[in-house]
């Protein structure tokens, strides 16, 4: 089975997840939830993360991070693998914690990536764990940290000050800013305003322009089309994706062949439709049926038909 692709690049941020496998409390027993936050820093600068907010619950931990290197990968190994060995010596166990890979989703810089930080800050809350006013007092958060500035150097809250108002580094500061977050937790047009929904959803959080601007590095870094999973998601998510790079490499087709995209000829078997389907094939996972329907080739099986023939022509002797 083909490994999910993870797509890194200089500079990327990330919303990062995982559980506890079957969701069991692999953060409950004393001091685990302690040596996840020492292996996190380790990984940090070990990695050169700059780290942005995280939170460890009972049976997950969520990472809001930022890779000046593309290393996300390297770096996750290093600390899940690190910490499970730590935590199973000491608790005296063997196996797998983890419930598999985690789930990472990249994220807009800026205003996007602190409200990232924001959802994961109010985490115990959602969870009932302390009272909105309380937020601060979880242990086992950046937010805790921040206030009590007990934080390492890889820990930075400048965009969660920014996004909260401007607020300074200090500790009136972050006082306020729990404030902030105290109010933003019972206010659910605030929460939707910051699209709290979609923060654990698709593959990308931001806007449609670095969503455009993603899936140009996407096409960079997997030319053949995305035949695996991206980023730790399935489904429809991967689904609707496909369908987004299809489109835009029939669009780099057809500029290359100079045809217009929008206004294919009504003939089925128009050449201007049988060329950018016979290159979609060789460079794509778009399927017969997913061609007949976007180039207007009318059943599936015709699609390859029509590219076989188109194929025949170009090989034949001259």
């Amino acid at each position: 089975m083909a490994r999910r692709l993870r797509l890194e690049f200089e500079g990327a941020c990330y919303h990062v997840i995982n559980r506890g496998n079957y969701r069991r409390r692999i953060f409950g027993e004393a001091g685990s939830a302690e040596s996840f936050e020492k292996a996190l820093f380790e990984a940090c600068d070990r990695y050169g993360w700059r780290l942005h907010a995280y939170v460890v619950m009972n049976n997950h931990f969520h990472l809001a991070l930022e890779t000046p290197e593309p290393n996300l990968s390297l770096g996750m190994k290093w600390l899940q693998g690190t910490w499970a060995r730590r935590a199973n010596l000491y608790q005296g166990v063997t196996g797998r914690p983890f419930q598999g890979r985690y789930k990472a989703w990249v994220v807009e810089p800026g205003p996007v990536l602190a409200q990232v930080g924001h959802y994961l800050h109010l985490n115990p809350v959602r969870a009932k764990l302390v009272a909105p006013a309380e937020v601060a007092t979880y242990r086992w958060s950046s937010l805790n940290r921040f206030v009590h500035g007990r934080r390492p150097q890889s820990l930075v809250g400048e965009a969660l000050l920014l996004e909260a108002g401007g607020l300074p580094d200090t500790p009136d500061g972050w006082r306020r800013y729990g404030q902030y977050l105290a109010w933003l937790a019972v206010d659910q047009p605030a929460q939707r305003a910051r699209d709290f929904g979609r923060m654990c959803k698709g593959w990308w959080v931001g806007s449609a322009d670095f969503n455009l601007v993603m899936q140009k590095e996407l096409l960079r870094q997997n030319p053949s089309g995305l035949d695996v999973s991206v980023l730790g998601r399935e489904g429809k998510d991967v689904q609707e994706l496909r369908e987004e790079i299809r489109e835009q490499k029939l669009q780099q087709e057809a500029a290359t062949l100079g045809i217009n995209p929008d206004t294919f000829p009504s003939q089925k078997s128009a050449p201007a439709k049988v060329q950018p389907a016979a290159a979609l094939k060789a460079s794509t996972s778009a399927s017969n049926g997913w061609l007949a329907n976007r180039l207007q080739m009318g059943q599936a099986a015709n699609v390859s038909q029509y590219v076989r023939r188109f194929h025949q022509a170009a090989n034949a002797p001259k």
